[in-house]
């Protein structure tokens, strides 16, 4: 018999270590070859680790929310053969190679035993939101293939438990602590960032959109199968695509380490995206090559992607601008959040019917508030300003949007 030692692999694009967010083996078991081993999680998409070797796990590495570095061991094997032969010299090799790309000496991760005996089958996503929602997955009857838990389980789990409560009058002491992690633990930590280091500077500017809502309308009415329906947002990226050559420093990225500013030719719109798993940013990447149809379409196909846990790790990343929207609870006005390291994002309110006089007579018109947040030490305020006014200017006249 002969030793194998399974390492977090390196991610890419610079990825210095990764989350552990569960573990689908425990001490003593035998592994198959593919055999999911953990999830880990990083930058907001979650990637399965599986088992590159048959054989028998002898030592787990860390707890679930703990960090593990690139090249840190995660699973130690028996394997039939030599295995990792001499384990000792590589070991000691790969980590000084991992503690000088981390520019400090790491301290060694605990080994762990796991507690699921009999881990039900189930997909990152669903196991994410299980955990957030304090559920046993082995409490849940799953109805997919060969008994895999669905969504959809867990919501009806979920909805016996909430209706099985009882009100018996009596007053509650009890305090529930639920460890963050995960997805939800990504978020706090990048808004956090962005809050740290980016001076917001917030605008809101009320815009009607009457004619934009009726000729929304229209089109949605005549489109054709095969034609996604239009939203308020696909009217937004095109009109900030139009705008973007007269104002670059709106769509980049800025390094604060550096100095730099990178102004960005191709518009890679973000749009903010409740899914289970918390607040995700799937990117709609060359939106300044793109129609209002295929801007629709690409938007309802990364947004869908965010919410079943099946987007790619590179529809995760890499916007230069973000859109973000609370549709009909949008509320009057908001202060959205940069996505960090971006220097702009527009937020738009929901809209309502309001009496708008019109010379000598009382109409009604819809109207909508369009919130957005600059980074000060980039977007000054006089600029971030007239963006926005250019920006309402589009969404009224919206046959603007369209020409060149």
């Amino acid at each position: 018999m002969g030793q194998y030692l399974f390492r977090l692999p390196d991610i890419g694009e610079g990825v210095a270590e990764a989350e552990i967010v569960a573990w689908h083996v425990k001490v003593g078991d035998h592994i198959k070859e593919d055999q999911p081993l953990l999830d880990v999680v990083t930058d907001k998409a979650t990637v399965d680790m599986s088992s590159p070797v048959e054989g028998t796990v002898t030592a787990l590495h860390g707890d679930v929310g703990a960090k593990a570095p690139v090249g840190s061991v995660l699973v130690e094997f028996d394997v039939a053969g030599q295995g990792q032969q001499p384990v000792a010299a590589r070991e000691a090799k790969q980590d000084v190679a991992q503690n000088a790309r981390a520019g400090e000496d790491a301290p060694a991760a605990k080994p762990i035993v796991a507690h699921n005996d009999n881990p039900p089958t189930a997909s990152p996503a669903t196991r994410r939101q299980a955990t957030e929602w304090g559920i046993k997955l082995e409490e849940v009857k799953g109805s997919g293939p060969r008994g895999r838990i669905l969504p959809e389980d867990l919501e009806r789990h979920r909805a016996r438990v909430k209706s099985g409560a009882k009100t018996d009058g009596k007053t509650r002491d009890e305090i529930e602590e639920i460890k963050v992690i995960g997805v939800r633990r990504q978020i706090a930590d990048r808004m956090s960032q962005s809050k740290r280091q980016i001076p917001h500077f917030s605008y809101v500017e009320e815009v009607d959109v009457t004619e934009l809502e009726n000729l929304r309308a229209d089109l949605n009415a005549n489109r054709t199968d095969d034609q996604s329906k239009l939203t308020m947002l696909a009217f937004l990226m095109r009109a900030i695509v139009k705008l973007i050559p007269d104002f670059p420093n709106i769509n980049a990225h800025y390094n604060d380490t550096d100095g730099v500013l990178k102004r960005y030719a191709a518009v890679h719109v973000g749009i903010a995206t409740q899914t289970p798993n918390g607040l995700m940013v799937p990117v709609v990447r060359h939106a300044e090559s793109r129609d209002i149809w295929d801007c629709a379409r690409e938007l309802l196909r990364v947004s869908q992607a965010a919410r079943d846990g099946s987007a790619r790790r590179d529809e995760l990343l890499g916007s230069t601008i973000t859109l973000t929207s609370l549709g009909p609870l949008g509320g009057i006005a908001a202060t959205p959040i940069i996505n960090y390291p971006e220097v702009a994002i527009i937020g738009p309110n929901k809209i309502v019917e309001r009496p708008v006089i019109e010379g000598a007579f009382l109409t009604r018109r819809k109207i909508m508030n369009v919130s957005s947040s600059f980074d000060h030490r980039i977007v000054d305020g006089h600029d971030a300003a007239r963006f926005i006014q250019q920006l309402k200017r589009l969404l009224e006249h919206p046959a603007l949007i369209f020409l060149d």
